[in-house]
């Protein structure tokens, strides 16, 4: 858990020894997939016995493998892929002869035909392996070693039970939103660490509800301030939601926890009555819980009880949320805005709002004056939000385009129908939210960084990215050097026949389609498909490869349709990934060692677009992180049919402007003591702030380190 969630190697307990050979070895197989110990990890290795060595190698090679995606066998459908793909209609007719020529499939394939249709899968040469993943192996060539092939260093850590430590209060304290992996690691940890160390603060509730459960489970106590995060709990408790965005069943509880929910419930509303309503949009899921709690058979814990009679309408509580609605809708922006004042984080979220419901400059003064006087008690990440917010705001003339992108994934694009925002009102919110989170940020004293991490946009939502190796934030911008591209998916089903497909469209500048690969269209100028595989009960994978000079278009979107069988929450595994190579380097279709990015295939929907590829004014691509599923149909989806949806989805990803660690480093220039674009040569033997996409080798112990792997960390409480 440690090495995935920070590439660093917790120091092995075991005896000192001559490991060096051990340790060499080890270095190389970690090299075969990608990966690789950096010096001072090796010469700690060399130095402990060669069995403490193999028992590490054991348990690391396995965990790094799976991150590249390695863990699987990857078949292609044809043998010989990237070469001698047939094209798609020669290829369906001859699956066609041979069907007629077995005569178990015959007088099926015939009387289909006779009614004009082709069943392609009815076909027994069509979507089922044809060799064994021995006999692709023998047919592909090594892979020829190049300069730009992966490498991911492995660093030295501490203790083992400091690495846990130090990742359990990082996961838990983040002041952003953990992805779904991270909080399944988290409720992990916490369960080691409930009467250890905590972090000074749980900002993010979901992380909290995480947190709680595993101190209920140790008999510790509750970390509680309102009555929602009772109900986070119990979700957590039912191995339910705790974001809340879905229903979650409540199973029974037992006394114990009975009684420990109401307790924190009687607490939380002792101590602050005005929380009494303070649930929102969740009056439902709390009268469901109450028929699990039974409040009335525990008088001893009143305040409890008036919960449950509120969300139950039995008693009156007016939530601050229906005040400011009474407010706004009788025209008083201004005791709107004191109400919320009240709640900094409501105030920010209706800015923009609030702004629009002005009639007069005197309420639109009350709005900028309350934003300032309340922004030091705003959440880091919900002052950059409405930065971000506004910087996409227009302030004069017609609406384009809004895309919306909810926790699941999916997005949508809509006209912009709202009137533009003052100019000057703009302009004092963004001066006044850029002072408030320089202030916040740490003196970096001398600030090193690598250029390529500046387009990275900041991860102010968990579900703005997937677990996997490479993955970066929704909207961030990576350059693409090599001149192969290769996508592949891999899935494996879990209980029914299900066909997983792997497209690309290309588009133009006006994001009309060009062409598209997929299985209707094995190749097409600078690419190749390798075959429809339409089960996967052992495990599948499909690949498309791209020569990048020929692609013809702007863009080139790769998309996961769902055709049949179980879609992206149900199967047993599925992941998505693209390779780089340079056109001589030959190998199998898969090779650990050029894969830039391996993202678990995860949400609702039955279409995945993990990220798009843009070709710069000069000629050069680059990768737009997207992170986005659309809802699909439930059953035959297909590149030609959803083409107009994703153009469209796309328009909207591409034109909204995302905050970027630019950002925050350009803010925390003006307080550096020295700033440093890092060239990759050799770095400082002092204490510096990195900020870079990998950790160099040779920095200053003392130095503070963010790459993508922590770059949560840069977000300011």
């Amino acid at each position: 858990m440690v090495v995935r969630h920070t590439f660093r190697l917790p120091t092995p307990a075991g005896p000192a020894g001559n490991g060096e050979a051990a340790a060499r070895q080890f270095d190389a197989a970690l090299m075969s997939v990608g990966f690789k110990l950096s010096a001072e990890a090796l010469e700690r290795l060399s130095g402990l016995s060669s069995r403490t060595v193999h028992e590490v190698a054991a348990r690391i090679l396995p965990t790094v493998r799976e991150l590249a995606g390695d863990h699987v066998r990857h078949n292609a459908y044809f043998i010989d892929f990237p070469a001698n793909v047939p094209d798609t209609v020669y290829f369906w007719t001859r699956c066609i002869i041979e069907a007629l020529a077995d005569e178990d499939a015959r007088e099926h394939t015939l009387a289909r035909l006779s009614a004009g249709v082709v069943d392609l899968l009815a076909l027994p040469r069509y979507g089922r392996y044809q060799h064994t993943y021995d006999e692709l192996l023998a047919a592909h060539d090594e892979l020829i070693a190049a300069a730009g092939d992966r490498l991911t260093v492995l660093h030295p850590g501490g203790a083992l039970e400091d690495e846990v430590t130090a990742l359990y209060l990082a996961l838990a304290g983040s002041a952003t939103p953990l992805g779904e992996e991270a909080l399944r690691d988290l409720g992990d940890l916490a369960g080691h660490r409930a009467h250890g160390p905590r972090p000074e603060a749980i900002p993010v509730r979901e992380n909290r509800a995480v947190v709680n459960r595993a101190r209920l489970d140790a008999g510790a106590d509750l970390l509680l301030d309102t009555v929602t995060d009772v109900l986070r709990l119990a979700c957590a408790l039912s191995d339910g939601d705790v974001t809340l965005a879905r229903p979650t069943r409540f199973r029974t509880f037992p006394r114990p926890v009975r009684r420990a929910l109401l307790a924190g419930l009687d607490a939380v509303v002792a101590a602050a009555p005005a929380k009494l309503a303070d649930f929102g949009a969740h009056r439902e899921p709390f009268k469901r819980l109450g028929e699990r709690l039974h409040p009335h058979e525990h008088p001893r814990w009143p305040h409890a009880a008036e919960v449950f009679a509120v969300a139950r309408g039995e008693r009156a509580a007016p939530s601050l949320d229906g005040r400011v609605e009474e407010a706004l809708g009788a025209g008083d922006v201004t005791a709107a805005v004191r109400l919320l004042s009240a709640a900094p984080g409501r105030l920010f979220r209706a800015l923009d709002r609030l702004l629009r419901a002005c009639a007069t400059e005197e309420q639109r003064e009350a709005v900028l004056a309350a934003a300032e006087a309340t922004a030091g008690r705003v959440s880091g990440r919900v002052l950059l939000s409405v930065r971000e917010h506004l910087q996409n705001r227009r302030t004069e003339g017609a609406g384009e385009r809004r895309i919306f992108v909810n926790r699941a994934g999916r997005g949508r694009v809509t006209a912009d129908t709202r009137p533009p925002l003052p100019p000057a009102a703009r302009g004092r919110l963004i001066a006044a939210l850029d002072a408030e989170v320089s202030r916040r940020l740490p003196d970096p004293g001398h600030l090193l960084i690598d250029p390529a991490v500046l387009d990275v946009a900041l991860p102010l939502s968990g579900n703005a990215t997937s677990a996997g190796l490479g993955v970066l934030p929704r909207g961030s911008l990576s350059p693409v050097d090599g001149e192969l591209l290769r996508f592949f998916v891999y899935w494996r089903q879990r209980g029914r026949r299900t066909d997983l497909d792997l497209s690309a469209l290309m588009l133009d500048e006006s994001y009309e389609t060009v062409s598209w690969l997929s299985y209707t269209s094995l190749t097409e100028i600078g690419g190749e498909h390798s075959g429809d595989v339409t089960e996967a009960p052992e495990g599948a994978s499909e690949f498309i490869n791209l020569r990048l000079d020929e692609v013809r278009g702007a863009f080139i979107v790769p998309q996961v349709d769902v055709y049949s069988g179980e879609g992206f929450e149900q199967v047993e595994e599925s992941f998505f990934g693209f390779m780089l190579r340079d056109g001589e380097q030959a190998g199998r279709p898969f090779e650990p060692r050029t894969v830039r990015l391996k993202s678990d295939l995860r949400g609702p929907g039955r279409v995945a677009l993990p990220l798009a590829f843009l070709r710069g004014a000069d000629g050069r691509w680059s990768a737009k992180w997207l992170h986005l599923h659309l809802t699909g149909m439930p059953e035959a989806n297909r590149v030609e049919e959803n083409r107009l949806s994703v153009a469209t989805l796309l328009r909207g990803a591409v034109e909204r402007e995302h905050l970027t660690v630019r950002h925050l480093t350009d803010l925390m220039g003006r307080r550096a003591t020295t700033v440093t674009l890092w060239d990759g040569a050799a770095v400082p033997d002092r204490p510096v702030t990195f900020i870079g996409l990998e950790r160099p080798e040779g920095l200053h112990p003392a130095s503070r380190v963010v790459t993508p792997v922590n770059l949560r960390d840069l977000v300011p409480a």
